[in-house]
């Protein structure tokens, strides 16, 4: 409750006005049969009734009027709980380091923000004033019943008690089935989430049957404990609304017979079965609001699940007092790096200098570590041992944002984003200008594209950029890059899907970068090996040689069957 009134706290204005208007309107309810009786009354003995039914009407319109002004400040106050805590979900998970989402499945983190958000809403507003206004209205009532008759109420107790022994009993159900429901929901969420992420892939392999299966089948999962929840949910509704029903006849019953022998009033058991009538209402309400807590503490428990995991604090540690106008040197001494602790080592011991300029090549068999050095100096992890310092400070001591400030990064499957040309170009510089972008478009031989889209660089490019061929994406992704004026350049196979002229024409534009800035590039081609000051033969995790092409060609046996075998490929794809 704690946890969910933190939520509340900002908005308990409109919450609490809201909620007073709804009780003003259940108290006006609540007043109506005392008024019927006294209306009665006034009829057996032939007075004036007009008053009466004035005051029964305006209480009637009333309590509705206040009744539905209540209702819509709190689905206000909801409306403002559920983007609140949307807003600081996403910002966590946003800022999550990459250890954590790796291990996650992102259908299951954007479950999280929608469906137990939309879960959370309700038990942050509507369920608490349900609990609140019900069991206020429940109290009223039975103080009315206890003046009118006393006795009556002594059933009416018993009656209540039953309802609050049977409702303890199946709230643990109701939560535990919510939170499976819950659970399951994500499941079918990372389950689309993985079809839809390898959409070719699985029509290329005619999996369409076999994948709709699987999200079936979570979505089957998510139905039988959504049902069950359900389930338990309307045991909790009938029982309640048969006990109300049930006491109305024995009620009816009692009070028949005490009207009877003249102990009770006909009007005053009229009024009392009207209270128990209308009893029914507001115990169901506490109930629902019960209930619908329980829901919400399982999907507040998923949603506070993201706190618990390790984010990135973007702000801390200490500027260098000084650092170079142009590119930014990097150390690496003895480092180490495991994904898991259990898991092999992907770097082993590695020791290297990397100076201000200059064009790194880092090549090597697959697996042998070598995009996990460009992601240790991105500081998407740290190290498991050994220390990385850029710009002689260690990047643990570097404020994270401004670390990354200074790099340009290129990732192996070059993604780009949903929206237009232009927001993908400027997403690393969003200050870039107009002569910025033509100046990058030309390097990076963007031109033609640029041309050809009907809306040029307002062009949209698809969902993960569909539309554009993998070459396409690859120059954007440099040209993102470039953007960014970084001192440290890091390409991970970044001309892998290019042609042999786009492909030579870029290379000539990484050399002219590394003229000023640090370059380092993780590379196959040999003809981007070629060109490097100093190359890194990196061999299961460790620092195998390191030198120059010539250097390496005639003291490397690994780095020879490398560059032999791609001279191979190479002699092969120009002949075909």
């Amino acid at each position: 409750m704690r946890q969910l009134l933190t939520y509340v706290r900002p908005y308990a204005r409109g919450l609490l006005a809201g909620a007073l208007l709804v009780f003003a309107g259940g108290l006006g309810a609540l007043a109506q049969p005392m008024v019927a009786r006294y209306f009665l009354e006034a009829l057996a003995t032939g007075r004036s009734v007009t008053g009466w039914l004035v005051l029964l009407g305006g209480l009637l319109l009333g309590a509705a009027a206040a009744s539905a002004v209540g209702m819509y400040l709190i689905a206000r106050t909801a409306e403002n709980v559920v983007f609140s805590a949307r807003h600081r979900l996403v910002a966590r998970l946003l800022r999550l380091r990459l250890s954590a989402v790796d291990g996650a499945k992102p259908g299951d983190l954007l479950a999280r923000v929608t469906a137990d958000t939309t879960q959370l809403r309700a038990a942050a507003t509507i369920n608490l004033v349900d609990l609140a206004v019900g069991a206020f209205q429940v109290i009223g009532i039975i103080a009315m019943m206890a003046y009118l008759d006393p006795l009556l109420l002594a059933v009416v107790v018993l009656v209540l008690t039953s309802i609050i022994g049977s409702g303890y009993a199946l709230m643990p159900r109701i939560r535990r089935a919510s939170l499976q429901a819950q659970e399951a929901i994500g499941a079918v969420a990372a389950s689309m989430e993985r079809a839809l992420g390898a959409f070719r892939t699985i029509k290329a392999n005619g999996a369409e049957e076999r994948e709709t299966a699987a999200v079936l089948e979570s979505a089957g999962l998510a139905r039988r404990r959504g049902l069950s929840a359900a389930r338990w949910m309307s045991i909790a509704g009938i029982s309640t609304s048969l006990v109300v029903q049930v006491s109305f006849l024995v009620v009816l019953g009692v009070g028949g017979a005490r009207v009877a022998n003249g102990s009770l009033e006909i009007a005053a058991l009229i009024a009392f079965l009207l209270y128990l009538f209308y009893l029914t209402g507001p115990v169901s309400q506490v109930v629902r609001g019960v209930a619908g807590l329980q829901v919400g503490s399982a999907a507040l428990r998923r949603i506070t699940e993201v706190d618990t995991m390790p984010r990135e604090n973007t702000d801390a540690g200490t500027l260098p007092a000084s650092l170079p106008d142009t590119g930014i040197a990097v150390s690496l001494r003895n480092v180490w790096m495991r994904y898991r602790d259990d898991g092999p080592a992907q770097l082993a011991g590695v020791s290297v200098d990397l100076p201000e300029r200059g064009l790194t090549a880092v090549v090597g068999p697959s697996g042998a570590g070598k995009t996990t050095i460009l992601a240790l100096l991105e500081r998407f992890y740290d190290p498991t041992a050994g220390q990385i310092r850029v710009g002689g400070v260690d990047v643990r001591d570097w404020p994270l944002a401004r670390l990354r400030d200074l790099i340009g990064y290129v990732e192996q499957d070059a993604p780009v984003l949903a929206g237009t040309l232009r927001d993908n170009l400027v997403f690393g510089a969003p200050s870039a200008g107009e002569r910025d972008l033509r100046e990058v478009i030309a390097l990076t031989r963007l031109e033609p594209l640029v041309a050809a889209l009907p809306d040029g660089l307002d062009t949209p490019v698809g969902h993960r950029g569909g539309s554009l061929s993998g070459g396409e994406r690859q120059r954007i992704a440099i040209a993102r890059a470039l953007l960014r004026r970084p001192r440290l350049l890091l390409l991970d196979e970044a001309t892998s899907q290019l042609d042999a002229v786009n492909e030579s024409a870029l290379r000539e534009v990484i050399t002219a970068a590394a003229r000023t800035t640090n370059v380092v590039v993780v590379a196959h081609r040999l003809s981007t090996v070629t060109g490097a000051d100093r190359i890194l033969v990196l061999e299961n995790g460790r620092l195998r040689a390191a030198g120059t092409h010539s250097e390496l060609i005639a003291g490397d046996d690994l780095y020879r069957t490398l560059a032999t075998t791609q001279l191979l490929a190479e002699a092969d794809s120009m002949v075909h």
